[in-house]
């Protein structure tokens, strides 16, 4: 299943996708949520009535009569790992440093803003965030179910679904903060972009790569900057996994239905590494009207146009 929010007359409303059709979960069954984070919150039972509505309902709103925005417009929170080695890698090789040790002591992350999360289309940036306006390709497991001091054998069982992440990031405010050893904060917490859809954990049965850490998922991951493809990995070359990470972040505190955890950035996945090419003597940044469009094998493609107000 494709879970997805829309907007139509103003209103938010959850639903799912069927190729260019889709389905308004409470309109067909008022026993389903109207609403994403209650959606989730209520639990398998919810899923349960959504997935007879598909079996036993058409589609009956075209996708281009209305908007889609984050397919969770009010997560709980939003978390972003850093488990990409390659990426961290050649980042600072590039720049002349070695790989830091401690990335492979523990999978580490920070809260971003989850009052700023949006979906497709126009993005609005305002001009002191455009000093060198990166993206960033990641995919982002939801969590189904809360729980606390989660093992990496149950870990996978709290997720219901993979969306795509695109983390803005202003490196110029991002690099003056992280120089006190804190953030990042302001760098990040204008925009976080996800969608499509959020995947739901069976549809990716065909995907799974199980290993003794959790799960891995052969998805490939591609960004493309005005149509240019410039950066390509593959999920499944994650150094952590996403159970990995969900004990890491449940140790000691709750994670609740609704959260988000972002995988981190991919390899090539992020302008900064490819800037940071010494080969790279054409640096670019992201600038008013450049489409940044990111695309998740099975899980869709998710476009943004950078707007400078």
């Amino acid at each position: 299943m494709k879970l997805i929010s829309f907007k139509q007359n103003g209103n938010i409303k959850l639903g799912a996708f069927e190729d260019d059709m889709i389905y308004d979960f409470h309109a067909l069954n008022s026993n389903i949520a109207d609403n994403m984070l209650e959606f989730l919150q209520t639990g398998e039972s919810q899923i349960q009535l959504a997935e007879k509505v598909i079996q036993n309902e058409n589609p009956t709103i075209p996708v281009k009569d209305v908007e889609l925005v984050s397919p969770i417009p009010n997560p709980p929170s939003v978390r972003d790992a850093y488990a990409f080695r390659q990426h961290v890698a050649t980042a600072r090789r590039n720049r002349g440093m070695e790989m830091i040790p401690e990335f492979d002591e523990i999978p580490i992350f920070y809260f971003t803003n989850h009052h700023a999360v949006f979906g497709e289309g126009d993005f609005p940036v305002r001009k002191r965030h455009t000093e060198k306006l990166d993206f960033e390709l990641e995919c982002a497991a939801v969590i189904g179910k809360g729980g606390r001091n989660i093992s990496i054998s149950d870990a996978d069982d709290y997720i219901v679904g993979f969306m795509i992440m695109n983390d803005l990031s202003a490196r110029v405010l991002q690099m003056q903060e992280m120089k006190l050893n804190l953030g990042p904060a302001k760098g990040k917490d204008f925009a976080t972009v996800l969608g499509p859809s959020i995947l739901t954990v069976d549809a990716m049965s065909n995907k799974v790569i199980p290993t003794k850490n959790g799960n891995q998922y052969d998805i490939e991951l591609k960004g493309f900057l005005n149509n240019k493809l410039i950066s390509e990995d593959n999920l499944k070359n994650m150094t952590w996994t996403f159970a990995q990470i969900i004990e890491r972040i449940s140790n000691g505190t709750y994670i609740y239905p609704g959260d988000v955890i972002g995988s981190g950035t991919c390899a090539t996945g992020c302008l900064y590494e490819l800037n940071s090419n010494p080969n790279n003597d054409k640096p670019y940044w992201l600038k008013n009207g450049d489409s940044i469009r990111l695309t998740a094998d099975k899980i869709g493609t998710l476009e943004n146009t950078i707007k400078i107000i």
